[in-house]
C-alpha cells in the first residue's frame, strides 16, 4: 500500500469520512485516475463515471452510506462508488466472468439498494423507500441521482409528480452533463440550459444563500421565500418547483469542497419535508483526453493503452449486423422517400446517424422514450409512410403495451429493426435481448424474422418493405457478422417460408437465428468423424411458421432440435404446438434448444450462449445421448 496515496489508505467507508477535508480534492484525483486505469483493463462505461467522481465522493462523505440509500440511475456513472464501497480490489474484475457487474447489483454490495440496467427508475426506487422508511418509522436520507438524459424518459416525469404531490422527503439529485450517450434532445435539455444559462438568476441565487447564513431562521425563512420568487422572474417560473420538489441549483458538480457544504446542510436541515432537487453541472469523460475520443466513444469504450488512451480494437473487414442495417436501409431510402427511421436517444449504437447524416429530415431520434418512439411510428405508419423504429431488443421490452395496443391491434406497417437481439456479453442479463421473440411472436398477425448471416439481414429489410398491411420485426445480434458476401440487387424473401442448407437423415436441426453457424459446425464433424448426414434447416421466421418445412422435417426424421437465441416460450414452442396439432410427434423426437429460465450472468458472448447449450458440443451430446446413430459412437469430451 502507497502511504502516500489517499485512496490507497481508505479500506472502508468509515475510513472515508475520516480523512481530512483539505485532501479530498486529491482524493477525487486519485479515484478519478483508478477509474480510468480499471477501465482501460476491463472496458466499459468510462464518461460518466468520470464525469461523477467529486459528486461521488461528497455523497459518501456526508451520507451515512449504505444506511443512507443512494441509488445511481442506470448504472453507468457507478464505477467511482464501487471502488470506494468495499470493491476496491476486486474493480479490475468489471465486467468480466464471475467479477463484478457493470451496473449496480443488489447482490453485490449492501452499498448497492437498487439494480439498475435501464435508466430513469431511480426516482420512483427511491420515493417506494422513502415511503417505506415513513411507514416504518426510520431516520434515513434517501438519495436518487439521474442523469439529464434519463429525465426525458416519461417514467422520471411520472415519479416526480408522484413525489412531489407525496410530501415525502427525498433527495434527487440531477447530475447535468449536457451530454447522454447521444446528445440530449427535447424540451427538457433546453429547459435546462435555460436555468444554466441565467447569469442574472446564478448571481443572485448566490448572493442569497450567503446571506441566508447570516440571518436568523425566521428571516432565512422570509429570504428563501424571496429566493423563490427569483427564480420565477430570472426563469418564468421554476419547473422542479412547481412539481412540489424544493430546488437547489445549479453548481458546479466539481466543486468537492460547495458539494460537501450544500449536502451537509440538506442533511442537517430536517425542516425540508418535501423532495429535494439538487441541480449540478458535471462534464462527461473529465480527465479523459484521448485522440480518438469523441462524445459519444466517452460513453463505452473498449480496452485502451493507460499511456496513449488509443482503444484496443482488432481490425476486422468483416461489418457488424448494425452496419449492414444500416448500410441496407440508407441503400433502400435512396430510391423510397417513404422510409423514415426513429430511434431511442442511440443514433449512434443502431447505426442512424449514418442515416441521418444522409437523409437529416427523416430521422428521428425521441429521446430516451421507446414508449413514444413505437406510437410515434404508428403516427406515421397511418398516414403511408414506413417507419423503421430501430432499438435494443432489451429497451423496446420498455415499449410493449405500446407494440400491442398502437401497433399490432391496430396492424400498422411499422417495421422494428431490433438491434443487440441476443446475449451481448459484458452488459450481462440487463442488457440482454432474451425475450423479443417471446413477446412478439405471441401478438395476432405480427411477422418475426431472424437473419442467418449478413446477407439474409439485408434481404430482411428489403422484404420488410413488401408488408404494408402488418406489422414486422427483424431481430439480429450485437458485434460482427459472418462474412458473406451481400447480394449487389435486394430481392424479397418469401413470408414465412424456410430453406433447406444441408439434406441428410434421421436427424434435423431447425435453426432461427446466427446459431445456424454451430449446426453447420456439427454437421460438418459428423460427416467427417462418424459418416453420418444430417440435415440443417433456416427458419428464417420464427411467425408465421413454414408449416410445410416443419411437417416434412418431423415426417423425415427422428429427432429434430429447435436452435434460437432466446426464452422460453418463443420459435421452438411454437413449432412444437403446431406439430402437437397436425399430430406428428408420435415418431419425431424434439428437443428446444433455447435460454434456460434462469438469467445468465455477464461474460463474453459465446460462453454466455455456451452456457445457454446453443453450441456445437451440446448439440452433439444430445445426438449421442438421444439416439443411437451407429452401433458403437465415438464419444467426443
Amino acid at each position: 500500500m502507497n502511504k502516500h496515496s489517499i485512496l490507497g489508505n481508505i479500506e472502508t467507508v468509515k475510513m472515508l469520512r475520516g480523512i481530512n477535508p483539505d485532501n479530498l480534492g486529491l482524493l477525487c484525483d486519485e479515484l478519478r485516475e483508478k477509474t480510468i486505469e480499471t477501465v482501460s483493463e476491463t472496458g466499459g462505461h468510462l464518461g460518466a463515471g468520470l464525469g461523477v467522481v467529486e459528486l461521488t465522493v461528497a455523497l459518501h462523505y456526508v451520507f451515512d452510506t449504505p444506511k443512507d440509500l443512494l441509488i445511481w440511475d442506470i448504472g453507468h456513472q457507478s464505477y467511482p462508488h464501487k471502488i470506494l464501497t468495499d470493491r476496491k480490489e476486486t474493480i479490475t474484475t468489471l465486467r468480466t466472468k464471475g467479477g463484478l457487474a457493470g451496473f449496480t447489483r443488489r447482490v453485490e454490495s449492501i452499498f448497492d439498494p437498487f439494480g439498475a440496467g435501464h435508466c430513469s427508475t431511480s426516482i420512483s426506487a427511491a420515493l417506494g423507500m422513502a415511503k417505506a422508511r415513513d411507514l416504518s418509522g426510520e431516520s434515513k436520507e434517501v438519495i436518487a441521482v439521474i442523469g439529464d438524459g434519463a429525465m426525458s424518459a416519461g417514467m422520471a416525469y411520472e415519479a416526480m409528480n408522484n413525489a412531489g404531490s407525496s410530501k415525502t422527503r427525498l433527495i434527487v439529485i440531477l447530475n447535468d452533463n449536457e451530454m447522454s450517450i447521444s446528445p440530449a434532445v427535447g424540451a427538457m435539455n433546453k429547459y435546462l440550459s435555460k436555468i444554466i444559462s441565467s447569469r442574472p438568476y446564478l448571481t443572485f441565487r448566490s448572493r442569497t444563500k450567503q446571506i441566508v447564513k447570516k440571518f436568523p431562521k425566521f428571516l432565512s425563512t422570509l429570504l428563501r421565500k424571496t429566493e423563490r420568487n427569483a427564480k420565477d422572474l430570472f426563469t418564468n417560473g421554476n419547473f422542479f418547483e412547481e412539481m412540489g420538489f424544493y430546488y437547489i441549483g445549479p453548481l458546479d458538480g466539481h466543486n468537492i469542497h460547495d458539494l460537501v457544504t450544500i449536502f451537509e446542510n440538506i442533511r442537517d436541515d430536517k425542516t425540508i419535508e418535501r423532495p429535494i432537487l439538487f441541480h449540478v453541472i458535471t462534464e462527461k469523460g473529465k480527465g479523459f483526453c484521448s485522440p480518438e475520443a469523441s462524445s459519444e466513444k466517452y460513453h463505452a469504450i473498449a480496452k485502451f493503452d493507460p499511456k496513449t488512451r488509443i482503444q484496443k480494437k482488432s481490425p476486422s473487414a468483416i461489418p457488424t449486423y448494425t452496419k449492414v442495417f444500416s448500410d441496407s436501409l440508407i441503400r433502400l431510402a435512396e430510391t423510397d422517400p417513404k422510409i423514415v427511421a426513429i430511434t431511442a436517444a442511440m443514433p449512434s449504437g443502431t447505426g442512424l446517424d449514418k442515416f441521418a447524416s444522409r437523409f437529416p429530415d427523416r430521422m428521428f431520434d425521441v429521446g430516451i422514450a421507446e414508449q413514444h418512439a413505437v406510437t410515434f411510428a404508428a403516427g406515421l405508419a397511418c398516414e403511408g409512410f414506413k417507419p423503421f423504429v430501430a432499438i435494443y431488443s432489451t429497451f423496446l421490452q420498455r415499449a410493449y403495451d405500446q407494440i400491442v395496443h398502437d401497433v399490432a391491434i391496430q396492424n400498422l406497417p411499422v417495421r422494428f429493426a431490433i438491434d443487440r437481439a441476443g446475449f451481448v456479453g459484458a452488459d450481462g442479463p440487463t442488457h440482454a435481448g432474451s425475450f423479443d421473440i417471446t413477446y412478439l411472436a405471441t401478438l395476432p398477425n405480427f411477422i418475426v424474422m431472424a437473419p442467418s448471416d449478413e446477407a439474409e439481414l439485408a434481404l430482411m429489410i428489403n422484404t420488410s418493405l413488401t408488408i404494408n398491411d402488418a406489422p414486422s420485426a427483424v431481430r439480429y445480434p450485437r458485434g460482427n457478422a459472418v462474412g458473406v458476401e451481400i447480394p449487389n440487387e435486394f430481392t424479397t424473401i418469401k413470408i414465412g417460408k424456410g430453406r433447406i442448407i444441408r439434406q441428410g437423415a434421421k436427424v434435423a436441426i431447425l435453426s432461427l437465428g446466427t446459431r445456424l453457424r454451430e449446426a453447420e459446425k456439427l454437421a460438418d464433424y459428423l460427416l467427417k468423424n462418424e459418416n453420418i448426414e444430417i440435415t440443417i434447416a433456416d427458419a428464417r421466421f420464427a411467425k408465421p411458421l413454414d408449416h410445410e418445412l416443419i411437417e416434412t422435417l418431423a415426417r423425415d426424421h427422428e429427432l429434430i432440435i429447435t436452435l434460437e437465441e432466446g426464452s422460453i416460450g418463443g420459435f421452438g414452442s411454437h413449432v412444437i404446438e403446431h406439430l402437437a396439432n397436425k399430430n406428428l410427434l408420435g415418431n419425431t423426437e424434439i428437443k428446444l434448444l433455447h435460454y434456460p429460465d434462469h438469467f445468465i450472468e455477464h461474460s463474453e458472448q459465446e460462453d454466455m450462449n455456451k452456457e445457454a447449450g446453443l453450441c456445437f458440443e451440446n448439440m452433439l451430446k444430445i445426438i449421442h445421448d438421444r439416439l443411437i446413430l451407429q452401433d458403437k459412437i465415438k464419444i467426443v469430451a
